[in-house]
């Protein structure tokens, strides 16, 4: 079963937003698999403390992107392959550029400047 326990809430995004990125972030990771069961809605909600309802949402967006399915009632699934994780892969780290382009741009930093700045802190950024 997937795990939530490193799950943080986070101010900025709703609460459905941030139960679909760490599943998909766990994805990408690798830390989630193909077939690893998620917990119920019911179950979540009361591990996040947080309405079924938003759960139910992240499931079926999920659901409708094709990375999970439900099989013999309510029991979740994931439903991954390499082609779905390097789409989601792209999806995400395009979003995250998309957003550190606009504030160098609200800045004034050009394009030259950027790329360089982003060539350092790729050196700088250990994991």
């Amino acid at each position: 079963m997937i795990s939530f326990e490193s799950f943080i809430k986070e101010s900025d995004l709703p609460l459905y937003q941030q139960i679909e990125l760490f599943i998909k972030r766990g994805a990408i990771r690798g830390s989630i698999k193909d077939e690893d069961e998620l917990p119920s809605r019911r179950m979540l909600s009361a591990i996040l403390s947080v309405n079924p309802n938003t759960v139910q949402k992240a499931y079926k967006n999920l659901e409708d992107e094709g990375l999970i399915h439900t099989v013999l009632g309510s029991k979740s699934v994931m439903s991954l392959d390499e082609e779905k994780i390097g789409k989601l892969r792209e999806e995400l780290v395009k979003g995250e550029a998309v957003k550190t382009v606009r504030a160098m741009k609200e800045m004034g930093i050009s394009k030259n400047q950027g790329v360089k700045l982003l060539e350092k802190v790729w050196e700088e950024v250990d994991l």
